[in-house]
């Protein structure tokens, strides 16, 4: 019996060797009495090669079959420096598991066409980098944080009140009463700091935003942390170490994937503590400088953010942000009232903001007071300010926006290529 190996398995020290591989017809052509097929797996392709005097059979199911069909195939392995990999499989048996007579996509399909059909875009090689990439990346996150002593929560998805902002919530029918999609599992962790200090949890996040720019999704998936005792340098300090070693872990394990899509890893390389920080002053100050029309007090969006990564070569931190421009739980500096203790990370390369995070808000008065002052009714937050009420402690924590970090590891041109499924205002389908 022949042990089925995989793709990438097929080597020339292998020459001889009797193999079997299952797998989809990536690529065919035909030469004279030969047939040449380039098979693909999960793990990558190998060249298959069928011979009419070998066996007239498998050379006429090898005329036949279609791209995108689904075959198990036996043969020898000979070593070929022009074969992928430097070797291919002269192939003698083929079994046709289902045969495609035309597959859809082809190579001039455009991208809205490629998301029409989703679906069976996740067959190509590149998707498949992609998502290897980013488990990858996940799994180095988890890495870190078992090593570093942070323990995994599971919020709920359903809530029953804004994080980020009322306007941007799915609402639901909930039985008789009327609940949310999450916008984040942050207050849910602040909650499960006072037990366990230093909680972490990846879940969907969802937005209802109608923004159409290469960064948004409806849906996401957000990496968050919390932890007690932290100021906003401590958990500065937890973000770089943490993305310093998803990608550094990720350019030692799949530097191959990521290669596809970037040549150039001199901004990777540079992902590594610690990070340049800017105020939130000294941006305004370098984007005005820039001929930027934007003041102080201003928010900055995509744009702006695009022009002022091109002032650096890694990821980087702007700190300090006006308070009315973030979230209600974020602290309110001591030394200056206008800000709060708030920090973005940056990508470089024009991409941008890739993880939001501050120093909470631990005062039960001024939580208060901020909700008031967002039009917000407290009791909708009863359960979240009683954690000001017994035995609060100052803590920070973060989130980062997964997609947002593996478009820009791997240059994409937009976030809905780094999930699986992209949801956005105008797709919901497949």
């Amino acid at each position: 019996m022949i042990d089925k190996v995989y793709c990438a398995d097929v080597r020339p020290d292998m020459e001889g060797k009797r193999v079997k591989l299952a797998g989809w017809v990536y690529r065919k052509r035909e030469v004279g009495k030969k047939v040449f097929i380039v098979l693909r797996d999960s793990s990558g392709v190998v060249q298959t090669v069928f011979k009419r005097e070998a066996s007239e059979e498998a050379y006429a199911e090898a005329k036949k079959v279609g791209i995108e069909s689904s075959v198990i195939i036996e043969g020898t392995v000979k070593a070929d420096p022009r074969a992928p990999g430097g070797a291919e499989v002269q192939a003698d048996k083929m079994e046709i598991v289902q045969n495609v007579d035309f597959f859809p996509i082809t190579k001039d399909a455009s991208d809205e066409f490629l998301l029409d059909v989703r679906h069976l875009h996740l067959h190509s090689p590149k998707v498949s980098s992609i998502m290897k990439v980013k488990g990858t990346m996940m799994a180095a996150a988890r890495e870190w944080l078992l090593q570093n002593g942070w323990y995994e929560v599971f919020p709920p998805i359903l809530v029953t009140g804004a994080v980020e902002g009322g306007s941007t919530l799915f609402k639901l029918k909930y039985f008789d009463r009327t609940a949310y999609l999450s916008q984040s599992a942050q207050l849910y962790l602040e909650a499960a700091i006072f037990g366990l200090e230093k909680v972490w949890s990846l879940t969907p996040s969802f937005r209802a935003e109608k923004s159409r720019t290469r960064r948004h999704l409806t849906e996401f998936w957000h990496l968050e942390l919390e932890a007690a005792w932290m100021d906003l340098n401590d958990i500065l300090k937890v973000e770089e170490e943490l993305v310093s070693y998803m990608v550094q872990r990720t350019l030692e394990l799949r530097r191959k994937d990521v290669e596809t899509f970037r040549k150039d890893l001199k901004t990777l390389r540079n992902t590594v503590p610690p990070f340049p920080r800017i105020s939130y002053d000294e941006a305004i100050e370098i984007l005005q400088s820039k001929g930027v029309e934007i003041e102080w007090g201003e928010d900055m969006g995509a744009d702006e953010e695009r022009i002022l990564t091109q002032e650096f070569e890694s990821p980087f931190f702007v700190y300090g942000y006006p308070k009315h421009i973030k979230a209600f739980y974020m602290k309110e500096d001591p030394e200056d009232p206008r800000k709060v203790l708030a920090a973005d990370m940056l990508a470089p390369e024009g991409y941008g903001e890739v993880i939001g995070g501050s120093q909470r808000e631990d005062s039960y008065e001024k939580l208060v007071q901020r909700i008031l002052e967002e039009g917000m009714d407290p009791k909708d937050y009863e359960w979240y300010l009683d954690l000001r009420k017994y035995g609060s402690v100052p803590h920070s924590g973060f989130g980062l926006g997964l997609e947002r970090l593996v478009a820009w590891v791997l240059k994409l041109d937009h976030v809905r290529w780094a999930t699986l499924f992209p949801r956005t205002p105008s797709r919901l389908y497949p």
